[in-house]
Order: C-alpha cells, then sequence, then structure tokens
C-alpha cells in the first residue's frame, strides 16, 4: 500500500481526467519501485512477511489500477488526439501503445517470478536474475513512456482537447471505476 505522505498534493479527480493520468504515473514509479527493490534486496532468502505484503499489494495495482489506466489512454485519450493532432503525433500514439503491450509481457515475467518465489520459499539464481532483469528492463520502459506522455501527450492534449472532450474523457475513467 502507498503510505500517506504529508504535504502531498491531493490526487485530482474526474473533472481533470488529464491530471489524474499523470497522479496515476506516480502510483505505477512507487509499485514499480516496490517491485524492483524487493527483488534485489531478498536475493538468495526467503521474503519476509512484510515484503510478500508490499509484492501482493504491487501485483494487485498492475492487474487493476495499471490496466485500467492503459484503457484510460487507449479507449479515451489516444483515439481523441489521433483525431485532433497531426501525422506526427500518430506514430508516438502506436509507440506509447506498445509500450503498453511490452510492459505486460514483462509484467507476465514478473509476476510469475514472484508467485514461485512465494509459492517455493525461494528463487535459484537463474530465476532470480530473470525477475530482476525484468523489473530493470520494465523500470526502463515506464521511464521513456511517462517522459513522453507527460512532457510532450499530455500538453498537447490538453492544448488540443476542448472543455467537453476532456469532460466527456473524465466521465469515461468514472465510468470504468464504477
Amino acid at each position: 500500500m502507498m503510505g500517506i505522505q504529508i504535504g502531498a498534493k491531493p490526487d485530482r479527480g474526474f473533472d481533470d481526467p488529464i491530471g489524474m493520468l499523470a497522479d496515476c504515473h506516480r502510483r505505477i514509479e512507487w509499485f514499480l519501485n516496490i517491485l524492483r527493490m524487493v527483488a534485489e534486496r531478498a536475493r538468495g532468502r526467503s521474503l519476509s512477511a512484510q515484503e510478500t505484503e508490499a509484492v501482493d499489494s504491487a501485483l494487485h495495482y498492475f492487474h487493476v489500477g495499471g490496466l485500467r489506466h492503459n484503457a484510460d489512454e487507449e479507449q479515451s485519450l489516444f483515439p481523441r488526439l489521433r483525431h485532433a493532432s497531426a501525422t506526427d503525433a500518430l506514430a508516438e500514439l502506436q509507440a506509447l501503445e506498445n509500450d503498453h503491450r511490452r510492459a505486460g509481457e514483462l509484467h507476465v515475467a514478473i509476476e510469475q517470478g514472484y508467485r514461485l518465489w512465494m509459492d517455493t520459499g525461494r528463487l535459484n539464481a537463474e530465476d532470480e536474475q530473470r525477475l530482476i532483469e525484468a523489473a530493470a528492463a520494465l523500470g526502463r520502459l515506464y521511464a521513456q513512456h511517462i517522459r513522453i506522455e507527460e512532457e510532450t501527450v499530455f500538453p498537447r492534449a490538453a492544448r488540443t482537447l476542448d472543455k467537453q472532450t476532456i469532460a466527456a474523457m473524465g466521465e469515461e475513467f468514472r465510468a470504468r471505476r464504477a
């Protein structure tokens, strides 16, 4: 679970769906850090109860929140940007969707590694290395993906999409969470 951070600004709501996507990126980074850190720190031993709980929370987040985030982008944001944007933006959006697919593959590998670890109590050196490499690859992928979205795609959306379109996106986000 994410801890409460004193002084942190609150998450944005459905009236700011673009801001919600950025807030979700902070959660992605948080839970990804847990997956990477535990794999590195627990090498050669069983996971503690606290580590197991943290990993379970992270895996659950990516199953629910991560998939919903991808749907928010691919079903609500990207189609509207494709309609409103110049041709050069189309390849960028396709690359971001490809990132989602690659991230999904890495998530499967990470989950399999952690489930094996939790079920058997230990990983052999090869399985440990595979898990660590998959988590590191996912970290690199997300770092680049998030940078592109936050520096290019989200500002473009804020500039090119009108208030009614953004409000409709917010309602779609709300419906996915109902």
